[in-house]
């Protein structure tokens, strides 16, 4: 009561910090990282594990697998990681175009450290020592059917590569299984999909035929690994050459991969304890 009283004060005193990008972190820790850590904590009974890869401070690009349908894996990976990190440091997320159209949503996403996944934003957050999350699979990899579970799709152009290697950011892989059994995705009705002008619509064993129930995520087990670093300084002169960024960006890509293959191994029920 008292801890809401005084964000109160602080919210309607203007006693709060914005940044450039419209990032609130008195409102991300007030409000939304705990919603979300009753998610990740009790609901998913998240284990982390490799969180000293990530840097103790200055830049890091941390690059993950996406799935689940809704992508409720961005909100995770973010809050689980400011939890767990000895140095309490904040995930400034990109996010798709359509994140940012949605109502509300993109006050949301912009409110907690998110902008739009080009270079040019990427770069500044990085060139300022800023933690910055991609998921380069994007909708491909949220919108993929369940049979296709913790298969990585493509990682598009291996923008994220460039931005890393223009600004000497080393790139942190990390493997999260979990997402993928929370909406179990069976079909996906395309001309619904283009009439709403979605992605996908998706078909799962409780959406749509449970109505609002149905947006209720099932209580998956979720193992969240974050890899050793891949430096990146020594290429800062190649981040034109498409042949280091495919490379590399397939270096991420197989890392992640295998590493998922491990976890899968550690957590044989995807329900249980």
């Amino acid at each position: 009561m008292a801890q809401g009283l005084a964000f109160l004060r602080r919210r309607l005193a203007g006693d709060y910090e914005v940044d450039e990008f419209g990032f609130d972190p008195d409102l991300t820790d007030a409000v939304v990282h705990p919603l979300v850590r009753l998610l990740y904590r009790d609901w998913f009974r998240t284990e982390v594990s490799g969180i000293e890869h990530v840097p103790a401070e200055g830049a890091g690009l941390v690059v993950g697998n996406h799935s689940g349908t809704v992508a409720l894996d961005a909100l995770i990976l973010s809050t689980a990681l400011h939890d767990r990190h000895p140095a309490r440091r904040y995930l400034r997320l990109l996010g798709a175009d359509l994140v940012f159209r949605m109502p509300v949503v993109s006050e949301i996403a912009r409110k907690t450290g998110g902008t739009v996944a080009c270079n040019p934003d990427a770069e500044r957050l990085l060139g300022n020592g800023e933690l910055v999350g991609v998921f380069p699979e994007g909708f491909k990899g949220v919108g993929k059917l369940y049979a296709d579970r913790y298969k990585l799709q493509r990682f598009g152009r291996g923008g994220f590569v460039s931005a890393a290697l223009r600004t000497g950011t080393p790139i942190v892989p990390v493997a999260i299984v979990g997402g993928e059994e929370i909406y179990p995705m069976l079909a996906d009705i395309k001309p619904l999909a283009r009439l709403l002008k979605l992605p996908y619509f998706p078909v799962t064993p409780t959406f749509p035929w449970l109505g609002p129930l149905g947006m209720v995520p099932l209580p998956s087990k979720w193992l969240i690994e974050f890899c050793p670093p891949i430096p990146t300084a020594h290429l800062r002169d190649a981040a034109d050459d498409p042949l280091v960024v495919f490379n590399l960006a397939d270096q991420v890509r197989e890392t992640i991969q295998q590493t998922l293959h491990k976890l899968l191994e550690r957590r044989p029920d995807p329900f249980g304890p």
